[in-house]
């Protein structure tokens, strides 16, 4: 499983020749300059919710590609009706991909389309494969139903916002961690502006002060695991 960041909390993630995007929010983001979204392949794109923030480039890259719009209920028929092929969900459910199997859980967060209206509620993706597991957190505070992750699912990979204000801070982030049982964070929803700039020094070093292992990756780059 090969992970990149494109910036702010978009990611594409690579799983047994299958691409995957998840909130793609590119082209807006003066960051991510460097990153030609005609040139991204994409067989489903994930989105946890409806602000601007995280659809931009949803519709281009879909109708470019024909990826499939994973997201709950009320995002996937909004897609479906600019001719987007979608696969609905809601909170506690779950289905099997060809790359793996997707649950759709909880977060703490608001969901707007850029013209107000109404983009269902937030949540966040729990992935299960090619033997790794990964927890993509999406824009949420830190809640008690982080708890229920690691009754059923051994996450080798948390990705979690880190920027504050409109999210979790780094120290939400932790107590994050500690809820899902995972110490290997990938941290994101980060210096995009102002609201959410952090001291990358100070982040890495309270992770690593209660032994867990903050990673923040340059625009581009990417982990495997």
């Amino acid at each position: 499983m090969k992970i990149t960041f494109y910036g702010h909390a978009s990611l594409g993630i690579h799983v047994n020749d299958v691409n995957i995007l998840v909130d793609p929010f590119i082209s807006a983001n003066p960051k991510a300059s460097d990153i030609d979204i005609n040139a991204l392949k994409a067989d489903y794109i994930l989105v946890t919710h409806a602000h601007q923030d995280h659809i931009i480039d949803v519709e281009t890259i879909a109708k470019r590609t024909g990826a499939v719009v994973i997201s709950n209920f009320e995002i996937a028929k909004y897609y479906e009706k600019l001719g987007i092929e979608v696969h609905p969900m809601n909170h506690g459910g779950k289905w099997d991909f060809e790359f793996g199997t997707v649950k759709y859980v909880n977060a703490i967060h608001t969901s707007s389309f850029p013209d107000g209206s109404y983009g269902g509620q937030p949540g966040g993706f729990v992935i299960e494969g090619e033997h790794k597991n990964i927890y993509i957190a999406g824009d949420t505070a830190l809640t008690f139903d982080m708890k229920l992750i690691p009754l059923q699912t051994k996450l080798d990979l948390a990705i979690l916002p880190i920027g504050d204000n409109f999210t979790m801070g780094i120290d939400d982030a932790i107590l994050a961690s500690n809820f899902v049982e995972c110490d290997k964070v990938l941290g994101y929803h980060y210096d995009t502006f102002g609201y959410i700039e952090i001291d990358h020094e100070t982040a890495k070093r309270k992770f690593f002060e209660k032994n867990k292992d903050l990673m923040l990756l340059g625009i581009g780059d990417f982990i495997e695991l």
